[in-house]
């Protein structure tokens, strides 16, 4: 069962957030707060990038999420890019798991490369791991594309699946237990990967393709690998552990506090 709405991530955390460039804003909001004109914004994005997108299937993504973090431009207030996120509540083997979900999430071209978005889903993050402490908490990332994927080695130490270590038996039952959950049969839990139907919505060509130079990162090639239907919308699922002292140094010049973050890392 899914979590009700949570006052928490909001509390002690600044609603507004400026990280290195100073051209883009993030954020956070609850949904059940969201205009009516950035709907709109929101689904004319999605176009934008996203091909077989119709407004029922994104309003549905939209309302069962509990957050929103969005991307603003500093000085004309558009809209450049957005992040929806749900708290899941599920049992893997016998045990209660905590996981925080990220939906629908892009960003418009121009933006590629600030830091806005990742500074603000971290400090969301950081919110919900001082909450949860010392209850485990995850982070469970669907990727249909290299740039998502990418995520995971940026901010965190310990995540799956990987390249270089095999997916540990825990954790491939945490991936099951919340795959089968959120995507029911549309899961395929031998692989790892959330199914495209017919008509399931995917990045459009030319977003992001994979070249050969960028095949020679090993974590993007390691997501081809594993997940060649990308480019029909499939998505790989995967896991990270929501702690302090999981956050790489990367992550931690993001948030610009690398000594408090990093602390329990020395």
């Amino acid at each position: 069962m899914e979590c009700p709405d949570l006052e928490s991530p909001f509390s002690g955390l600044p609603g507004r957030h400026v990280a290195a460039n100073p051209k883009t804003e993030g954020v956070l909001m609850r949904v059940a707060e969201i205009p009516p004109f950035r709907i709109d914004e929101m689904f004319d994005l999605m176009e934008r990038y996203y091909e077989h997108v119709t407004r029922t299937s994104f309003l549905a993504d939209l309302a069962e999420k509990q957050w929103v973090i969005m991307l603003t431009d500093m000085q004309t207030n558009a809209l450049q890019g957005f992040s929806t996120q749900r708290l899941l509540d599920v049992e893997a083997d016998g045990a209660p798991v905590k996981a925080l979900f990220s939906g629908d999430t892009i960003v418009s071209r121009d933006r590629w490369g600030e830091t806005a978005l990742a500074y603000t889903w971290a400090r969301l993050a950081l919110s919900l791991m001082d909450r949860h402490a010392p209850e485990p908490l995850y982070w469970f990332l669907i990727s249909k594309g290299y740039k998502t994927y990418r995520f995971l080695p940026l901010f965190f130490r310990e995540f799956y699946p990987r390249f270089d270590l095999p997916t540990p038996a825990w954790a491939k039952r945490i991936i099951d237990a919340l795959g089968r959950h959120k995507f029911s049969s549309a899961y395929d839990a031998a692989a790892g990967i959330v199914r495209a139907g017919p008509c399931k919505d995917r990045l459009r060509p030319g977003v992001a393709d994979l070249t050969a130079g960028r095949l020679r990162d090993p974590h993007v090639r390691f997501f081809a690998e594993r997940n060649p239907g990308h480019v029909r919308g499939e998505e790989l699922c995967c896991l990270a552990r929501l702690a302090r002292n999981n956050i790489t140094r990367a992550a931690s010049r993001i948030l610009g506090a690398e000594p408090i973050l990093c602390r329990e890392l020395t």
